[in-house]
């Protein structure tokens, strides 16, 4: 049986991601003066202009958002406001508030510890459902689609920051459509690029170096064959790009940022948000457990959810589905779970060490199957 799968990644110029980065920038400035900074920080970019609002509460209160800002587009590569954004001349505006005391009287302390029971962590930040997923597909136990969709972006961010393709500007999408045989990647069948240039560009020469520099340069070899689908710059320009071509909020590529849609995805976005916030460390805890399902041999592929209500230490409710691909009963592997991971929202911090400035490592080209971040460490269970 032969199925198409497709999944996108964005650079770290494209409008949303730089709102991302600097809600995760902002975060990070926070954590490093005050590991308990409660933090939930929103950004919005448009024409000539940034808005910063949210929620935060810390006992540091010397952080120079307007300055993290501008670093921020600056270190992207946004200098023309005629193009895209300007990081010496455009507007920044900051709207900030404290936490709501209603949510703080949750998360400070849980209703199980308010009702006796004896529980050694805070309550939750929310409600919601997290979901976390890994598969054997890749060598990072990542679906394939986004893996590639993802190199492919960070390569195309690579080549014009090293001036390799000196004509290129900050924003850019990649599309990757694999064809699958019996649920296994056969082959690419389709790769998507979309490039913001510099005025007055040879598409024909755009094409042979994006093709050439960056998708010969990561697109496995095996994998492409001759009916493989290029389309570069279909529309045949971009030139106006960033927040003039298209605002850009926080939170708005939680699909580029998780799964590429091969797995489920609970509604909550991370950029921003600290580690109380169960939307990111929830989902977090999520893909470790689900990669260390698979990377132990229990299963080829695993999707966990989890649920929280908001004030209530203990998860609501844990699912594992391994598609029928488990070793051992996924009776067994539930209680696996159980008896090794404390997914209470302080059990989940202390164990991946999310108190720490992390998070701008995490903003771009997915939060997940990178090396160097403690939810992909894989152990024995």
């Amino acid at each position: 049986m032969r199925t198409f799968f497709t999944s996108e990644s964005v650079t770290e110029g494209h409008p949303d991601k730089l709102c991302d980065y600097i809600s995760d920038s902002i975060l990070d400035a926070y954590l490093t003066k005050d590991p308990y900074s409660r933090v939930a920080c929103e950004t919005v970019a448009g024409k000539g202009e940034i808005y910063v609002t949210g929620e935060i509460t810390s006992k540091e209160s010397n952080v120079d958002i307007e300055k993290i800002v501008r670093e921020i587009i600056k270190k992207i590569g946004y200098d023309n406001e005629k193009l895209d954004l300007d990081y010496r001349t455009c507007k920044i505006i900051v709207n900030l508030s404290t936490q709501s005391p209603d949510i703080a009287l949750g998360v400070n302390k849980s209703l199980e510890s308010k009702e006796g029971e004896e529980v050694n962590s805070e309550g939750a930040g929310d409600q919601g459902m997290m979901f976390g997923f890994a598969c054997n597909e890749t060598e990072e136990l990542m679906p394939l689609p986004i893996s590639l969709a993802h190199k492919l972006a960070e390569r195309l961010t690579y080549v014009r920051k090293e001036n390799i393709i000196d004509y290129l500007r900050p924003d850019g999408k990649v599309q990757v459509t694999i064809e699958y045989e019996e649920e296994k990647p056969k082959r690419i069948d389709t790769i998507v690029i979309s490039t913001q240039h510099k005025e007055n560009l040879n598409l024909e020469i755009l094409k042979k170096d994006i093709i050439e520099k960056v998708i010969n340069y990561i697109a496995p070899k095996e994998l492409l064959d001759e009916h493989t689908k290029y389309y570069i710059n279909p529309t045949g320009r971009f030139v106006i790009g960033g927040p003039l071509g298209d605002s850009g909020l926080t939170g708005r590529k939680i699909i580029v940022d998780t799964y590429g849609g091969y797995a489920k995805h609970g509604g909550g976005a991370f950029s921003g948000k600290d580690a109380t916030k169960v939307d990111r460390s929830a989902a977090y805890m999520a893909r470790h457990i689900a990669k260390n399902i698979v990377a132990n041999g229990y299963a080829n592929k695993c999707e966990i959810q989890i649920s929280y209500a908001i004030g209530v230490a203990k998860p609501v409710s844990i699912n594992i589905n391994t598609f029928g691909t488990h070793k051992i009963s996924e009776e067994e592997i539930v209680e696996k779970v159980y008896k090794k991971f404390d997914l209470t929202p302080r059990g989940i911090i202390e164990y991946l060490d999310l108190r720490k400035p992390i998070y701008t490592k995490t903003t771009n080209y997915g939060h997940f199957g990178k090396s160097n971040l403690s939810w992909e460490n894989i152990i024995e269970f």
